[in-house]
């Protein structure tokens, strides 16, 4: 525990004009799964949905906050492997940097930081890291790789641990 510096709680709310996998149906049945290091999360598979609709909480454990968060977004197929559907990587740096800054007496939807996208990020447009009802979250929308379209659409929130290292 006393490794940890606390859990990074990724939402992964939607995802948008995501590519067809399935040909004859014009769909597809994605899922999404986190990896950072060890760690790897999955969500449930949405059918035939290319605008899936998650909204689950995956929970990564945080001891070395410079590894990156990864994100592959697969179609779920009955008798064969499952086909990839684009994949992405964000660094978790700068909103640990905004977790830092001291927040008593900001009112909640202060903006506290701003990431602009760039070629190493996979953001499709500027992420805010927000002050709001007394937690700091970063929005995030990806832009999916090695793949002809795509975007998901994300929530950083930290969770602190008692006994943990901490920030």
């Amino acid at each position: 525990m006393e490794h940890l510096l606390g859990l990074l709680r990724v939402r992964v709310q939607r995802g948008a004009n995501l590519a067809i996998r399935d040909v004859t149906a014009r769909t597809s049945d994605p899922y999404v799964v986190i990896k950072m290091g060890k760690q790897k999360l999955k969500t449930r598979v949405v059918k035939k949905s290319t605008n899936p609709e998650w909204n689950e909480d995956l929970t990564l454990s945080i001891a070395d906050p410079t590894l990156p968060v990864n994100i592959h977004v697969y179609d779920k197929d009955t008798f064969t492997l499952d086909d990839k559907m684009g994949d992405a990587e964000f660094e978790i740096g700068p909103f640990l940097e905004a977790l830092r800054v001291r927040v008593q007496g900001v009112p909640s939807g202060t903006v506290l930081s701003r990431v602009q996208p760039n070629r190493q990020n996979c953001l499709a447009e500027e992420s805010c890291i927000i002050y709001t009802d007394g937690q700091v979250v970063q929005n995030m929308c990806i832009r999916l790789r090695n793949v002809e379209r795509g975007e998901l659409e994300l929530q950083l929130q930290w969770i602190d641990i008692p006994g943990s290292r901490g920030l």
